[in-house]
């Protein structure tokens, strides 16, 4: 597998790369991050092997990130493919400044436009369901800028399954734009997106992009227990997000060391294993890749090179499995199948 094996984008006819470049990074604005000459560096490098797949948002460095895209890409705009959000507030005290809803919706579009540089978006995501905004005024909105050419495709992140799909049927139902892509944090620690975002998304033809693929590095294998302790972390680092989730249970560290044995034995990086551990799942995964120097992407690519064997596979996959819960372990169970089935075997499309 490399960047210009290119795969089609849930139920569009888009093609993209299997990885997606993400840009967060680029800016310093937040305390960590690359400034202008490597990230710089990191887009050529993705781009001259074949990757066309690029990610930002409107919020991302308070619009630096968009910013420098649109100076990056200036010379090769058409052959990219360039995802943006809008949903975050881009004005302290100003509540229309940001949501799902029409004129949030708009405004961040024209916004994104001009720091850009283009005059059209391949992909706009919601970029986190605010609760408040109903879901017919996103999609005939969202149908709206694609009528005028400001938007291409549709996509959606950070939503429950259910809002989602709801999403999908009632755009399909009306004639509007589909929604093609989902954007959730997917990786071997947080596996919980397994139990419907997951299969939800393959079934209503939306990609998945995996967010946070390394786990906000844990696993990259450079944090050991004790680094991970809130005392140990500093105040306003990248690192400092890991502890802010919360309690780190027994589970993580098994699943961390676990990762660093199938490393350690294929003579790769644990982020590599992590990022090749994706691109393996049923229905397709797109890793979204960040990096803050051009030795982190190189090895983050390395995982396009790696050919995980089911035995590796297994072992990643029973040392993070997750209790899917009601009904899906139910509907699992051998007396129950046995109930649904009568006793026959049928080829099912349990996605998992």
């Amino acid at each position: 597998m490399q960047l210009d094996n290119y795969r089609l984008l849930g139920r569009s006819g888009l093609k993209v790369s299997p990885m997606a470049l993400g840009t967060m990074t680029f800016g310093t604005e937040w305390g960590f991050g690359a400034d202008e000459e490597t990230s710089r560096a990191i887009f050529n490098h993705y781009v001259e092997r074949g990757g066309n797949f690029i990610d930002t948002a409107n919020y991302y460095t308070g619009g630096t990130s968009e910013i420098m895209v649109g100076r990056f890409a200036r010379n090769c705009r058409d052959n990219l493919v360039i995802s943006t959000k809008y949903t975050l507030p881009m004005r302290p005290g100003d509540p229309n400044s940001g949501g799902n809803s029409r004129r949030a919706m708009v405004r961040a579009v024209e916004d994104s436009l001009k720091r850009l540089g283009t005059d059209y978006i391949d992909l706009l995501y919601l970029h986190a369901w605010d609760f408040t905004t109903s879901v017919e005024e996103i999609l005939r909105a969202m149908d709206d800028l694609v009528a005028e050419g400001k938007v291409v495709y549709l996509g959606l992140s950070d939503i429950p399954a259910w809002q989602a799909s709801r999403m999908q049927a009632i755009a399909d139902l009306r004639g509007w734009s589909p929604l093609v892509a989902m954007q959730i944090e997917y990786n071997l620690i947080e596996r919980t997106v397994e139990r419907d975002l997951v299969p939800m998304s393959h079934e209503m033809g939306m990609a998945v992009i995996a967010w946070s693929p390394l786990a906000s590095g844990l696993l990259t294998g450079k944090y050991r227990r004790d680094d991970l302790s809130r005392s140990a972390v500093e105040a306003g680092s990248r690192a400092a997000i890991i502890p802010e989730a919360g309690v780190i249970h027994e589970r993580v560290f098994a699943v961390i060391e676990t990762l660093r044995r199938v490393a350690e034995a294929r003579g790769a990086t644990p982020a590599a294993v992590a990022l090749a551990w994706l691109l393996s799942r049923p229905g397709g995964v797109a890793p979204l890749i960040g990096a803050r120097s051009l030795n982190q992407l190189e090895g983050n690519l390395e995982a396009l090179d790696l050919d995980l064997t089911p035995g590796e596979i297994d072992s990643l996959n029973q040392v993070s499995a997750i209790d899917l819960g009601f009904p899906h372990d139910y509907l699992r169970r051998p007396a129950v199948r046995q109930n649904i089935y009568g006793g026959m075997s049928i080829e099912t499309r349990d996605p998992l």
